[in-house]
């Protein structure tokens, strides 16, 4: 097994390559001796190698005297549901999110959906596998039960009382689940609204993603992209809604077909909490004016976070926020564990717009135009090592750009250049999936400062080694 599958957050790797079937069995067995769960929910997405590793992982927790629930195939914020809703002892789900088909691994949690990270015991699972323990029965008196509960109703029950399904406007939209479970879960929640799917995309689970653009089942990739919105402009769609294979991020399109930025829904739907009850609101620092005036101006407070889903959680549970958002699609609920869910955003922005009586691109053209963001611009880079001193570089290099003010490292590098009434920002940071770095710029009410700055610091990174994965928003 190659250990490097053991990342920040959740274990990912190639499966043939990083790890064989019966490496997963060795992970249980040694989660079970660092946190002795007495009880474990255990499910698996659409993958067409995870019901093998579901196997081999239910058989390592119960020959370890750990009983399991066996959730079948899911989307992983059903995990967090039926980890708190039966409170389990732990929780398991086999995926590699938006990762290629070839790719697998897990998403684990603990007592009450908390997050197994880096932080929280991730790297001491890990440690125990590097260490042999011993992977035979390790009560020596009995092995776990297996046993399995529907529990799909109960699921859509908890996610339906976020809104008011009644209060819906007719409303005509595209659905593009890549290939996972997103697109049966939102037929059953749009069930007796006047809500109407004019055209599915990838709707039918399907672990192969053959049929996906690049057999990469990413809302973000601009292949996948293009083709959400070519369906918006051939249906008339009042809006899309896209989820990664795992179906816990979720994205929108306007009726114009273009991408709405993560931020700009995140200041939407934070709006929308502050004005029910005052509190806090967590969010990443890749982009964060348009959040920042949301929040402040709703008398909320805003807290920033190092990205991804175990820290924004950590965050969210010590300041009890009542709501959180990534740029990456993640969005995250008090009143859902703490938890990201795929389909809680997806039906409260169909509330959003039926109340307000505007369509999407109203809701959010205010936004693009005060609050530019330049969308997020991958580099690679030949050796991990050249990640860090290209950080180094940046850094110094940011007296050449104006007046810079550096803020707290929370994630990264990010520095603001203010002036007046204008300014921009950047945030510079190293993927804690893959080995890139991610650049995202914004400004304020000038978009062509935003295509200098971005292209200014692009060709910075470029000089020094930095191969662009990602094309330029105003790239043809």
């Amino acid at each position: 097994m190659n250990l490097d599958i053991f990342r920040a957050y959740d274990i990912r790797g190639v499966f043939g390559v990083d790890f064989e079937p019966n490496d997963f069995y060795r992970i249980a067995c040694a989660y079970t001796t660092c946190f002795q769960p007495k009880t474990v929910a255990v499910g698996h997405d659409v993958r067409e190698s995870s019901p093998e590793l579901w196997r081999q992982v239910a058989s390592g927790f119960q020959d370890s005297g750990v009983d399991v629930l066996d959730l079948g195939q899911i989307s992983t914020d059903m995990l967090y549901f039926a980890v708190v809703y039966y409170q389990m002892g732990s929780g398991v789900v086999i995926t590699a999110s938006h990762n290629p088909a070839a790719s697998n691994g897990m998403k684990l949690v603990g007592q009450h959906a908390t997050p197994i990270s880096a932080d929280t015991g991730l790297f001491a699972v890990r440690d125990a596998v590097r260490g042999g323990i011993s992977f035979a029965r390790q009560n020596g008196h009995h092995r776990g039960n297996l046993w399995t509960i529907p529990f799909l109703d109960a699921y859509l029950s908890h996610i339906r009382s976020f809104v008011d399904l009644q209060g819906l406007s007719e409303k005509r939209i595209v659905l593009n689940a890549n290939g996972g479970l997103a697109g049966q879960i939102a037929d059953r929640l749009l069930v007796d609204t006047p809500i109407q799917v004019c055209q599915r995309l990838y709707t039918e689970p399907d672990g192969s993603f053959a049929e996906i653009p690049g057999g990469r089942p990413d809302p973000l990739r601009p292949e996948n992209r293009e083709l959400t919105t070519a369906a918006v402009q051939q249906t008339g769609a009042d809006l899309a809604v896209a989820w990664d294979a795992d179906a816990d991020r979720c994205f929108f399109f306007d009726e114009t077909g273009a991408f709405i930025e993560g931020c700009y829904i995140t200041a939407l739907l934070a709006e929308k909490f502050l004005r029910q009850r005052r509190g806090s609101v967590i969010f990443d620092p890749r982009a964060v004016w348009a959040v920042e005036h949301a929040v402040i101006s709703n008398k909320g407070r805003p807290t920033l976070s190092r990205c991804g889903h175990s820290f924004i959680k950590a965050g969210m549970r010590e300041s009890q926020a009542l709501f959180g958002g990534e740029a990456s699609g993640h969005y995250y609920f008090r009143d859902n564990f703490y938890a990201d869910n795929g389909m809680i955003p997806f039906l409260l922005m169909l509330e959003y717009l039926s109340v307000q009586g505007i369509s999407l691109a109203e809701a959010v053209n205010h936004l693009r135009a005060t609050y530019p963001v330049s969308g997020e611009t991958n580099f690679s880079f030949e050796r991990r090592c050249e990640i860090r001193d290209a950080l180094d570089a940046v850094n110094a290099s940011i007296d050449c750009w104006g007046d810079p003010c550096v803020e707290a490292p929370i994630d990264g590098l990010s520095v603001r250049f203010l002036s007046g009434t204008g300014g921009w920002r950047f945030n510079l940071r190293e993927s804690n999936t893959e080995s890139l770095l991610r650049l995202n710029v914004e400004t304020i009410a000038d978009a062509e400062l935003l295509i200098e700055k971005t292209m200014q610091i692009s060709e910075k990174l470029e000089s020094i080694g930095g191969k662009r994965e990602t094309k330029f928003r105003w790239e043809t």
